[in-house]
């Protein structure tokens, strides 16, 4: 029996959930909660609140980003990288965000889910920092984090 490529990614996307107890309305609970912290986080507040002015088109886009990210359905077909980088964000504001996640998903979810979400957190929080510290010339070696100086470019 030949499997198509859709129907592989359903098998996935049933596997992960009957493992991890996510469901989609899981997700949509975590980032609506999640969000909610962002925006009255001192933090981060000021980089979202400069950029979202109509939160629901940016609340399923994220919705549909961990669903492809937690469950792989591939309803997101965005480019966070390229969102990220002209973002005045650095390891501080990275750290704070992995700490409502990670707080937010503890709240949110079962254990075994909250380690699935946690952990694709992480990664993508290390990449995306990565990314940004490269936007603005800085080559990070391992274990070094991207911090801007004063004047706003990295250091």
């Amino acid at each position: 029996m030949i499997v198509t490529g859709a129907e592989r990614r359903e098998q996935i996307t049933a596997e992960i959930s009957e493992r991890t107890g996510i469901t989609e309305a899981m997700i949509e609970r975590l980032v609506h909660a999640f969000y909610d912290k962002v925006r009255s986080d001192a933090v981060l507040a000021p980089v979202f609140d400069a950029r979202i002015a109509d939160w629901e088109p940016h609340l399923a886009q994220m919705c549909a980003f961990w669903s492809s990210v937690a469950l792989m359905t591939g309803r997101y077909h965005g480019t966070p990288m390229v969102k990220h980088l002209p973002l005045p964000v650095d390891a501080a504001h990275f750290d704070r965000w992995l700490d409502l996640f990670e707080a937010t998903a503890r709240e949110i979810c079962p254990p075994e889910a909250a380690a699935h979400f946690v952990e694709r957190a992480r990664r993508i929080a290390a990449s995306l920092e990565l990314g940004i510290a490269n936007g603005q010339g800085v080559l990070l070696g391992i274990g070094e984090r991207f911090r801007r100086n004063q004047a706003g470019a990295g250091q």
